[in-house]
């Protein structure tokens, strides 16, 4: 799980396998697989961060490579 903040500073745990995509229109919103949006405070630098330590965590480096992360071995 990663730790995200919404717009009101309330933090709140997020399993990021359900992630489709991150956008930032200027706020940070994250759409899962089943299409609800997320609208948090914290900039796409850091969800993408926390997203790839997460996946290491768990065992799903060769997926983060895949999606255009750092080459970690």
């Amino acid at each position: 799980m990663i730790s995200l903040t919404r717009l009101n500073g309330e933090t709140f745990w997020f399993n990021p396998i359900y992630i489709e995509k991150i956008q930032c229109n200027p706020d940070t919103t994250i759409t899962t697989i089943q299409g609800k949006s997320f609208v948090v405070k914290d900039d796409h630098e850091k969800v993408m961060k926390e997203m790839k330590r997460f996946y290491r965590e768990v065992g799903l480096v060769r997926i983060v490579n895949k999606a255009g992360g750092e080459n970690e071995k």
